[in-house]
This record gives C-alpha cells, sequence and structure tokens, in this order.
C-alpha cells in the first residue's frame, strides 16, 4: 500500500540509506482521485542488463560491490531503533510467505503446473528454524536501484510495495537469482553462462562471501537448496498472478504473456534447488 511505502522510505532516509527523500503523502482521495505521496526526483542511471552494457570491467566491480553493501547495509539496520517495529508481523515469516504466494497462485492458475504443488508441499515441511527479523526490500534487484551518475555507487534504492519485516537470507538469496537464471522471458537479463571474470562481476560464491562478511554471518549461508527453491516458487507465483490478473481483465496484457511463459520454468528451477537440497 501507498502508506506502507511512504512509511519505509522515510523512516529508511531518517536512518542514512539511499532511497529518494520523501516530500510528502496525502490520504485525501479528493486530490488526484487516490491516496499518493510524492519523492525527490533522483538524477542517475538505471540499467536493465545486468551485465552493465558501456561500463568497464573496474566500474563494474565497483558498483556490484557497493549494490551488496547497499542490502548488506539495509539488513543490518535495528528495526526498533529506526521506528519499523511494526512494519511486519513478528515470527513464522516464511510459512506465512508460503501461505499467501500459494493462495495467491491457486487463485490465478490457468495451466496445472506439477512443480508448483510439489513446491507447495514440500516448502513448509522444510522451513529452516532460524527466524531472523530485519527490514526486507522484496524485490532487491539492480534495475530497482539507481546508479550515481558518474559514480559506482547506488543512490537510490526504488520500488518498496513488497517490504515488510522479514528474514534477511529470503531477500539476499531472492537478489541471488540474478546469478541461478538465463533471461526466461520477463525482467533483467540474468548472469548465468556469462563470463564473470572478464565482465568484473564478481561470481555467485564471491557475493555471497561479501555479504556474509558484511552482515557478520561467519557460518555462511546454510540450506541454500531452501531459500532457492522457496524464492523461485515466490516470483513464480508473481507471475501467475500476473497473467491471471490480465487473463481476468484486471491488468494490461503488455507483459502477460510473458509473464505466463515464465512460471513454468521457474517453477521447474525451483522444485530443482528443492530436490537437490534432500
Amino acid at each position: 500500500a501507498v502508506d506502507r511505502e511512504f512509511k519505509v522510505i522515510s523512516a529508511l532516509y531518517a536512518a542514512d540509506f539511499p532511497v529518494p527523500r520523501p516530500l510528502c503523502f496525502c490520504d485525501d482521495d479528493a486530490v488526484v482521485g487516490t491516496i499518493f505521496f510524492i519523492m525527490e526526483f533522483v538524477d542517475g542511471r538505471i540499467f536493465w542488463d545486468l551485465d552493465l552494457p558501456g561500463v568497464d570491467p573496474d566500474e563494474r566491480h565497483d558498483i556490484y560491490d557497493q549494490v551488496n553493501k547497499t542490502i548488506a547495509d539495509l539488513h543490518n539496520f535495528d528495526v526498533a531503533k529506526i521506528g519499523l517495529s511494526d512494519y511486519g508481523k513478528p515470527g513464522n515469516y516464511f510459512l506465512r510467505q508460503i501461505s499467501r504466494w500459494a493462495r495467491q497462485y491457486e487463485a490465478s492458475e490457468t495451466t496445472a503446473i506439477p512443480e508448483m504443488n510439489e513446491l507447495m508441499q514440500w516448502l513448509p515441511a522444510h522451513i529452516p528454524e532460524d527466524d531472523r527479523a530485519v527490514v526486507v526490500h522484496g524485490d532487491y534487484r539492480l534495475d530497482n536501484m539507481i546508479i550515481h551518475p558518474s559514480e559506482p555507487r547506488v543512490i537510490a534504492v526504488l520500488d518498496w510495495e513488497l517490504s515488510t519485516i522479514g528474514h534477511p537470507i529470503g531477500d539476499f538469496t531472492y537478489h541471488l537469482m540474478s546469478w541461478q537464471m538465463p533471461k526466461i522471458g520477463i525482467g533483467s537479463v540474468g548472469l548465468a553462462g556469462k563470463d564473470l571474470n572478464s565482465l568484473g562481476i564478481p561470481s555467485e560464491e564471491e557475493y555471497v562471501e561479501l555479504y556474509c562478511e558484511r552482515t557478520g554471518l561467519s557460518g555462511g549461508i546454510n540450506n541454500r537448496g531452501f531459500y532457492s527453491a522457496y524464492n523461485f516458487f515466490r516470483l513464480a507465483a508473481i507471475l501467475q498472478g500476473i497473467a491471471g490478473r490480465v487473463r481476468d481483465g484486471t491488468a494490461s496484457s503488455a507483459h502477460g504473456d510473458s509473464a505466463a511463459e515464465s512460471v513454468a520454468p521457474l517453477a521447474k528451477m525451483g522444485w530443482a534447488y528443492a530436490k537437490d537440497s534432500t
């Protein structure tokens, strides 16, 4: 909801996290026909392709380092100290998320996908016991941030509509999907199969190690198979929701076909991670 986005952006801006400066919130529908907020314009670069075309390898390396630092900084915030203790429900984050996206998938299902049914059974039975709670972005990826016009620096993270209080590793491993998949119809071009070393982009394992150093995870990330399976399931459910809304005539069809075509490949990848982890 718009009011939640304004709340989280306001709290993070006050904590010196890179978001656009929030200017005002209006809850009077009579002004423009709906509630809204205004934030400051941020001038910079938005990259839709993860290999950052037109950027030299040294700058690519530095940009990815700063993207890593930014999500680590987000997850290092004490939610109470930045005034966001009530921004989400405490505990059972993964169970609530799995239930939410399973309901959305079932409500918008257009074609039977066996792997989605398998994941809906498997995921609740394999949730890690760790239940840390931080501010999570929910859709942290390169094309949801603005890079400084001439410096390798993140100056604004955008699109906080999926943010809540949740598990940091669930959020970070969603971001890791950029390394795990090629382009399959929607969103950023993936890094899978690219020569990362020549591009100056860290490998997935190097990127994970950087994040763990910055967040104090001395033992690394355990249960990677669960987190990857969960995130591929979640993204598949989100895209199925888009396809379902197009089918029902409540959303534009501009991306509907590509969203629908992406669901089954994502589900298959998620189920492959689940099977490999058991």
